[in-house]
């Protein structure tokens, strides 16, 4: 619980500090404690410790995490890939899914958010490295990609998200966190209806300083909060 909590703060500082200076409100970002691999009590250390919003990888690991926290008020969001088959459980479990990639997964968890009479708010994810190894829309077919899911009834398109290529320097991943940055602007520029184009989900422990001076609102951080896993 000590090193958790004292983590923790280590990163909010980092957080904080990030955005004040380059003239940002430090609120504007927001902290998503990645648990894949992490159980429950761990989590529970993290709630006591001032966290409310994790971020999961995959639909099986997290059913049961969700399950033996529920009745605590924080805010899970799906951050892996998520196949269709699988978006009847993401619908029921998390309030943010940071990676809908196509049309054909946003069509399923419309259809899944109708049965249930709500909104899915969701993140559209972009390929920014065109890395054949990752998911996430190609970014010149990324605006086409929101106006075609901005007509499904029960998604709401809240941002951007992206898995940059893996640099061990934060100043080489830069330039994929502004393309994103840039992509979000021109979307915006489109005035789509029914889009609030807010979010970037860009960020993590090795990255997140310079995420957020382009532009992050969302960082994903787990190993330095958990450690390594």
């Amino acid at each position: 619980m000590a090193l958790i909590s004292k983590n923790i703060e280590e990163v909010k500082s980092r957080i904080r500090n990030a955005a004040l200076a380059c003239r940002r409100d430090p609120e504007s970002v927001r902290l998503v404690a990645v648990t894949k691999t992490v159980g429950p009590a761990r989590i529970q250390d993290a709630i006591d410790a001032g966290l409310d919003c994790f971020g999961e990888n995959y639909i099986q690991e997290a059913r049961g995490k969700i399950k033996a926290l529920s009745g605590i008020n924080v805010s899970w969001h799906f951050i892996g890939h998520l196949q269709s088959n699988k978006a009847k459980y993401a619908v029921k479990l998390f309030d943010l899914i940071h990676s809908v990639d196509s049309l054909k997964l946003a069509r399923e968890l419309n259809r899944q958010a109708k049965k249930h009479d709500c909104i899915q708010k969701i993140l559209i994810q972009v390929n920014v490295g065109k890395e054949q190894s990752k998911s996430g829309a190609d970014t010149q077919e990324t605006a086409e990609l929101v106006e075609a899911v901005s007509r499904l009834e029960h998604l709401s398109i809240r941002g951007l998200m992206t898995m940059p290529p893996y640099f061990d320097a934060p100043e080489k991943v830069r330039p994929f966190f502004k393309k994103l940055a840039e992509l979000k602007d021109q979307v915006t520029a489109k005035q789509i209806a029914n889009v609030d184009i807010k979010e970037l989900s860009m960020g993590m422990t090795g990255d997140f300083e310079a995420a957020i001076e382009e532009g992050a609102t969302l960082v994903r951080i787990g190993t330095a909060i958990f450690g390594e896993r």
